[in-house]
């Protein structure tokens, strides 16, 4: 972890307040976090000690629905909102070794982000980032560096991945179909949400999940249902999670996975889900 003492945060940046991107980042194991942001995971350890799993299942979903996007979608460019900090394989580095040629644009506001993102600026001309509030689509929609890399003529890959929870005003789904709205026939929404199932088994543990992040120094962390999730994409023909299913949402860890399931996933992996959707 960072040493706070010695390593001073970047401008802008307050180590007093949690991030979403930091506690993400704790939860994956990097070291661009402060202790703030290992007390969020702390407080939700004590009712869900499997807490970031959350972050490690998000995490495998975005891995193989963007390798899915560039090889069987065919897309070549890339919208990635909320890119955050993650410790490897970022969507440039997964969706580049499909196709040396992809274009990404990573949008995010968080000025830890942006001072990796511009980072980023260095590594490939292929690759950008856009300062602009995520949770505004016109925003982000009309930022001009989105504007010069991403052609809305053609189909595109909008990726809310581990973002939508953090929306906490109403339930989103007009905040999403402003987004759909903009993108071209033949695009490709991939989302990744936490979840209540609704169950007597995890109804009650999604709920205290919820509260403590809620009311932690991150202040975010919605557990939406299937109905409310699946409201994210509007007029979008979900893509099947697997050969014996129809589209759906489906856990993250059970959409189309690279092997099979060695041991039962525990309670909090069965509360993130993923899902596809295609623009006709």
């Amino acid at each position: 972890m960072t040493d706070e003492r010695r390593v001073p945060p970047p401008v802008g940046v307050d180590p007093s307040r949690a991030s979403i991107a930091r506690v993400y980042d704790a939860a994956l194991g990097g070291k661009d976090n402060y202790e703030i942001d290992r007390e969020v995971l702390a407080q939700v350890a004590k009712v869900a000690p499997e807490v970031n799993d959350l972050a490690r299942s998000n995490r495998k979903f975005l891995v193989r629905a963007c390798r899915f996007l560039a090889t069987k979608g065919g897309i070549t460019q890339f919208l990635d909102c909320g890119s955050g900090l993650p410790t490897a394989e970022n969507t440039h580095q997964i969706v580049q070794r499909v196709d040396q040629g992809n274009r990404v644009v990573y949008v995010d506001n968080d000025p830890v982000v942006i001072s990796h993102g511009k980072a980023l600026l260095v590594e490939n001309d292929r690759t950008h980032f856009a300062d602009a509030d995520i949770f505004t689509p016109a925003d982000v929609l009309g930022n001009d560096v989105v504007r010069e890399h991403i052609d809305f003529t053609e189909p595109l890959a909008l990726l809310q991945v581990g973002t939508l929870h953090h929306y906490t005003p109403d339930n989103g789904a007009e905040l999403m179909k402003e987004y759909v709205d903009a993108l071209p026939s033949g695009s490709y929404v991939a989302i990744a949400h936490f979840f209540n199932p609704e169950t007597d088994e995890l109804a009650q543990l999604a709920q205290r999940m919820e509260d403590v992040f809620l009311h932690s120094p991150m202040g975010s962390g919605r557990f939406r249902t299937a109905d409310e999730i699946r409201a994210f994409f509007p007029g979008l023909e979900l893509m099947p999670p697997n050969p014996e299913k129809p589209g759906d949402l489906e856990l993250c860890d059970l959409w189309w996975p690279t092997g099979p399931t060695l041991r039962p996933l525990n309670q909090v992996e069965r509360c993130i889900v993923g899902a596809v959707g295609r623009k006709p």
